[in-house]
Formats: structure tokens, sequence, C-alpha cells
């Protein structure tokens, strides 16, 4: 098979540059850029559509790379070491940059099952929240993440290199908003209990029995939750602190409560 190359900034390259900074442009073409061993891992292993592998045109690959390559020799593209330097983190050069499919934001392909655990993030403005909320929800065994509203993009990546891999490991759907969620959850099997996450909720967190299906909603880093948020929840939770912080990071207070759900159905 021929070798591509790439070494000038030509029409392909520019389409991936944009990739990185563009969303308007990553939402038209259906895909993104994913960098590290273990995300690339497991976007492959969790089956995910690669539609290029890009590495370095000037030294040979690690086993892991070559093994990659090898796999998927039809969507491979030796790239100039500047390159790829430029599609890469800056301070830790990339060996392998992979284009990455997005999936459907359906909200069907999260599954409520009688043990339903979730997350919505409501209108979040970071990425890096957004990737964090990811990582945590996989941790500790949810089901599934929301992001709704005008939010910050989960194919973003600082969302994608936060989440370490596990964007690729629990479906996270976008939704326009709480109606939407609101609507698949009228849909589904079993009720699901909402708990929104808030400093001021009438309830702390510890309180709530969370054995059965339950959906977090997690609001605005500034804001908090909207007011269509608070009338789809069914409890507005808070988690007790005794230092001086007058409130908890976003994507923190989803790790408390995700821990909480654990730690009482393993109890249970």
């Amino acid at each position: 098979m021929k070798v591509r190359r790439v070494t000038t900034r030509n029409a392909r390259f520019q389409q991936w540059q944009a990739l990185q900074v563009n969303r308007a442009k990553r939402q038209r073409l259906g895909e993104f850029l994913v960098q590290g061993v273990r995300p690339i891992t497991l976007a492959v292993r969790c089956g995910w559509t690669v539609r290029a592998l890009l590495h370095d045109g000037e030294r040979p690959p690690s086993r892991w790379a070559e093994e990659l390559l090898r796999t998927h020799q039809d969507e491979t593209f030796a790239m100039a070491p500047d390159l790829l330097a430029e599609l890469g983190e800056k301070e830790d050069p990339a060996e392998l940059v992979a284009v990455v499919a997005m999936p459907p934001d359906d909200l069907t392909r999260i599954p409520v099952g009688p043990d339903f655990l979730g997350v919505a993030f409501d209108r979040p403005v970071s990425p890096g929240n957004v990737g964090t909320l990811i990582r945590s929800a996989d941790a500790f065994g949810a089901h599934g993440v929301v992001v709704t509203g005008h939010a910050a993009d989960v194919y973003d990546p600082k969302a994608v290199r936060a989440s370490t891999g596990s964007l690729f490991a629990l479906p996270v759907v976008r939704a326009a908003g709480h109606r939407e969620v609101a609507d698949w959850l009228a849909a589904a099997e079993r009720p699901v209990t909402v708990i929104g996450t808030d400093e001021d909720g009438e309830r702390e967190l510890a309180d709530l029995d969370l054995s059965g299906p339950v959906l977090f909603a997690v609001g605005n880093e500034t804001g908090g939750l909207s007011a269509g948020w608070r009338e789809l929840c069914h409890h507005v939770a808070h988690i007790p602190m005794t230092g001086t912080a007058s409130s908890l990071n976003a994507a923190s207070a989803a790790t408390i409560a995700l821990y909480e759900t654990t730690r009482q159905r393993r109890h249970a």
C-alpha cells in the first residue's frame, strides 16, 4: 500500500487543524481530534469509528502505535513532525493523533435500567469541567451523561483530554434543554428521580434515598440550575461544607453525588 504523506499545510491538514479550534467545523464534519495512548486505545476498544490516524513520518512507531497503524492501514497518514506537533499537545508531542467520528446525539443511547445512574450538566461553560464530570461518571459506574443547553463542547480538545478516555466508555449525549430530557425520562419503563445539586438545596444529599433510578442535575458553574431544570427536579440537595469556600466546583459536586450513590447502593 502506498504511504500517504502530509508535509505541507494543504487543505487536508487545514481541515484537521480546524477541528482543534472550530466547533462549527467539528459539528459539520462530525469528527474531532483525539490525542494520547489511553484515549485512542479506548476509542478503538469501545468501537468508535476512526477516520484517520496521523503519525510522525520520520521516526519509527512504538509497538502500540505500530499495531494501531497496521490495524487501520487504510486510514493512516505520515505527517511531517512539525505539522503533527501542531495537532498535538505542545508540551507533550503526540506520537499519534486520531480523527474520530462523533456518535449521534440520541438520548436512547443511554440505557435506563432498574439501577440507572446518570448526570445532566446544564449549560457548562468550561470544557475541562465537562471532561472531568464525564471521567467521574465513568469511575462511579454511571450509565450516561447528558449535556444540555448552550454549553461547552463535549468534543472540544480540552474536554476530551480531561475525560482521560472516559468519553469513549459511556454514552455522552448533547440535548437542547431540560424538555428533551423530560420527554426521554417520561418514555422510560420505570420512573427516574431527578435530583438537583445546589448549595441552598432543601435536603442534605446523604439523607436522600439514592437506591433507585437517579439522574443528577448539575447547574452552570456561575448561575446554577436553570428554572426549567429546577421544576423538573424531584429534590434539590446540598452538600454540607465546613470550610470558607462558598461553593463547590460543578464537576466536584457531581463527583460527590455519584460517590454517595454508589456508597448507598453498596451498603444496601
